[in-house]
């Protein structure tokens, strides 16, 4: 069964919609941030909300507008997204703010300004950053990625009308890294079976559409209603991985089958938190070691040789059994990867199980829980036999 959530836990619950209606009328800006891995830190220093437009299925329930100007076998993401922004940007969002990453969202910003105009709406304040794709032991590109964090700055400060200041942004690097603490603090919970993963998944995707200082409170809240932790061997130990994480219908049924997470490489979760620097200068240096040292994720293309060995050394540390890969329909560059790390995978034992989650078939909790049972019992039963063996 799904672990209840406790009343203080409750009253932060709201639904993205609610959220974002309510931060529009408040006293800070909102931007909307794309893709994941945004500077958060310097966009909330300079007197904004920033908001990563992640897991919108809530909040679009079609993609008709958006559909006139994607192809509809672009993954559900950048649809979503499209469509939010194209009919809903007015009434929740003050501007938009875009990095370079993946094939779409790189051309997302100039596939957005004509679907506003299209539509007649009013354009957006657009912010761009341009991170640097290349490997750092390839060449350092630091002296650019610091043109183009001031260039960011002088944009928004000429917006605005919100000064910069080091102070400041430290102060708002201290707020994150808390948020990404009590993250790691709630992943080793479920690690340890005191949490389910289907009420994590919900945590983190409420709190991304709150304010940082919100978010901490909700973590805190989640932290301090912890049940019992049950013995270790309760249930099976796997790492779930994807872009996204499963719908919650699914996370549920994971809980029920006796699965339990005891890491996870989602790009939502544990590549989002996973690191944040810190012994930094200035507000340059924290974005050059942020991007450089980031956990590695596909939509990081500079970080593509380290993905497996980390992926790897992620599931092997946990000693987990099984690993869940969840594929958005579309994601190529999860799909490239996955064959070779399935291999990997199987040569040190684990059982593992991937499965598709596409936007028109809906989430299709129960057309899986059989095949998740039987994922949970061929862990039981050893998973996969090592070679040789």
């Amino acid at each position: 069964m799904p672990y209840p959530l406790t009343s203080e836990k409750m009253r932060l619950m709201e639904t993205p919609l609610q959220a974002l209606t309510r931060l529009k009328n408040g006293p800070r800006p909102v931007i909307g941030c794309l893709p994941l891995y945004p500077p958060v830190e310097l966009l909330h220093s300079m007197g904004l909300t920033p908001i990563v437009l992640w897991g919108l299925s809530e909040v679009v329930p079609n993609v008709n507008d958006a559909d006139r100007h994607l192809q509809n076998y672009v993954c559900s993401v950048a649809r979503r997204l499209t469509q939010f922004v194209i009919s809903e940007w007015e009434e929740l969002l003050d501007g938009l703010f875009f990095y370079n990453a993946g094939d779409t969202l790189r051309n997302l910003p100039e596939i957005l300004r004509e679907g506003v105009i299209d539509t007649g709406g009013l354009l957006y304040p657009q912010f761009h950053l341009h991170v640097p794709m290349t490997p750092p032991a390839q060449t350092d590109a630091s002296d650019y990625l610091q043109t183009q964090i001031k260039v960011l700055i002088a944009s928004l400060e000429n917006h605005y009308g919100i000064p910069f200041s080091e102070e400041r942004f430290a102060d708002s690097v201290a707020l994150y890294d808390r948020m990404r603490e009590l993250c790691r603090q709630l992943e080793a919970a479920v690690a340890g079976g005191a949490m389910g993963f289907a009420e994590f998944r919900r945590a983190l995707t409420t709190a991304n559409f709150l304010v940082v200082n919100e978010q901490i409170v909700l973590l805190e809240s989640c932290l301090a209603g912890l049940r019992e932790q049950p013995p270790a061997s309760a249930a099976a130990p796997i790492i779930v991985s994807g872009i996204l994480p499963p719908p919650d219908e699914i996370c549920d049924i994971m809980d029920q089958a006796g699965l339990r997470v005891v890491g996870n490489d989602i790009a939502f979760m544990h590549r989002a938190y996973a690191r944040s620097p810190e012994d930094w200068r200035d507000v340059s240096d924290y974005y050059r070691q942020f991007y450089r040292d980031h956990f590695p994720c596909t939509t990081l293309l500079y970080t593509a040789d380290r993905r497996v060995p980390a992926v790897m050394e992620l599931a092997l540390g946990q000693q987990a059994r099984g690993f869940l890969f969840v594929g958005e329909k579309f994601c190529e560059y999860e799909y490239f990867e996955w064959p070779y790390l399935e291999k990997q995978l199987k040569d040190q034992g684990l059982a593992t199980l991937s499965f598709e989650i596409a936007m028109e078939s809906g989430a299709g909790g129960e057309t899986l829980r059989t095949r998740l049972e039987a994922f949970r019992e061929m862990i039981s039963n050893g998973g996969e036999k090592r070679h040789g063996n």
